[in-house]
């Protein structure tokens, strides 16, 4: 599997000139939000290197991501928060998330390109099965939304210290678990994953409601 512009030229062909990626991070991670990016690339542009953000090292990416940011057409990144996964579940939440910044992109797409799903919105799209590693549009967008995401989660260990944020970005691994085991919860996990449920005084993975909600001010950011 290959990560080309070959989607991308194919869509071109059918007359398609703004072909944006989107994709998200942080499904699996027991803290913080779910991060989406959207991504219109310049063809008169290309950036080399361009793949799945999880088969990029960490150096790989901070040196694409900025390269991204300045070359594209446009970008946008949005996030959901905690509690809001909680509440409409984790599924919805990154469809939201893409939704959100897919709508933040300006000049908008006339073609949206999805990594393995479909969302909520009118223009014409594709759900490409492992697009993150075949389209270079979506990779951009997974490279984008795991910065964004990293960057967060450095910022959060700061203030959370103890579940090791840093290096686990909040998914549960042991040093999280550990953490939760002997500091609890903070208002930025989510209530709704099992780790979390078991150390919580909140109430049980079904049983969330509004007035449990903590809602932390999502990222929208665009260029």
């Amino acid at each position: 599997m290959r990560c080309t512009a070959r989607i991308e030229n194919r869509a071109r062909r059918d007359g398609y000139l703004r072909i944006a990626g989107t994709d998200e991070v942080g499904r699996g991670a027991l803290f913080g939000p779910v991060v989406a990016a959207a991504v219109i690339l310049d063809p008169a542009r290309p950036i080399r290197g361009l793949n799945d953000s999880k088969q990029l090292d960490l150096a790989t990416r901070l040196e694409l991501a900025p390269l991204i940011r300045e070359r594209a057409l446009c970008w946008s990144l949005a996030a959901l928060d905690s509690g809001r996964i909680d509440w409409i579940n984790i599924y919805q939440a990154s469809r939201e998330a893409m939704r959100q910044a897919v709508a933040g992109l300006d000049p908008a797409p006339d073609l949206l390109l999805v990594d393995a799903m479909t969302l909520d919105v009118t223009l014409p799209q594709r759900a490409i099965i492992h697009g993150d590693a075949m389209s270079i549009s979506i990779a951009a967008a997974s490279i984008l939304a795991k910065v964004g995401r990293d960057a967060l989660m450095q910022e959060w260990d700061a203030i959370y210290p103890g579940y090791g944020l840093a290096s686990n970005k909040g998914y549960a691994t042991p040093d999280h678990r550990a953490g939760l085991q002997s500091y609890g919860v903070t208002p930025l996990h989510r209530l709704s994953y099992a780790p979390v449920a078991e150390v919580s005084l909140f109430p049980a993975p079904g049983e969330v409601t509004e007035q449990y909600l903590l809602p932390l001010e999502a990222i929208a950011v665009s260029g």
